[in-house]
């Protein structure tokens, strides 16, 4: 039987709808206020694939140090959060798009994963985060006999 979570279907209609706005500029109007510039689940942005043992996942999180994100593994999700410092106030701003603040990213795995061998290395910008698969998720070659 499926697990059917409400606070995830709530999210999704809310970027399907975020979806349709972004069409017509009102965007910006329903992104919410505490975080300018970084939208609610969008940042960090993320590229995720996979391959017969692991899955990677590759976010990018530019000025942010590296020991500054946190990364925990849990319940067949990837959870990412930290915070993007505010630079000096004492500035008068012409133009401000990168957005400051704390952030936070959960990323639902398609597979089991060994959380115990779960790798991550930072380089220019780039997160990038192994997730060995578990062996019960690795796909297996069934060989089939004639009788």
């Amino acid at each position: 039987m499926a697990n059917w979570n409400v606070l995830r279907e709530m999210e999704n209609l809310r970027r399907e709808m975020d979806q349709v706005f972004r069409g017509f500029g009102a965007s910006r109007l329903l992104a919410p206020s505490f975080l300018p510039g970084l939208e609610f689940e969008e940042y960090p942005r993320i590229n995720m694939s996979e391959d017969e043992n692991n899955i990677y996942v590759e976010a990018l999180v530019p000025g942010i140090e590296p020991e500054e994100i946190n990364l925990t593994v849990m319940k067949g999700t990837l959870t990412l959060s930290g915070e993007r410092r505010e630079e000096a106030e004492n500035k008068t701003w012409h133009r401000r798009e990168r957005g400051a603040g704390k952030f936070i990213r959960a990323v639902e795995l398609p597979v089991g994963v060994n959380t115990e061998q779960v790798k991550a290395s930072y380089n220019s910008g780039i997160l990038t985060v192994t997730l060995p698969k578990t062996e019960e998720s690795r796909p297996r070659k069934i060989d089939v006999k004639a009788s």
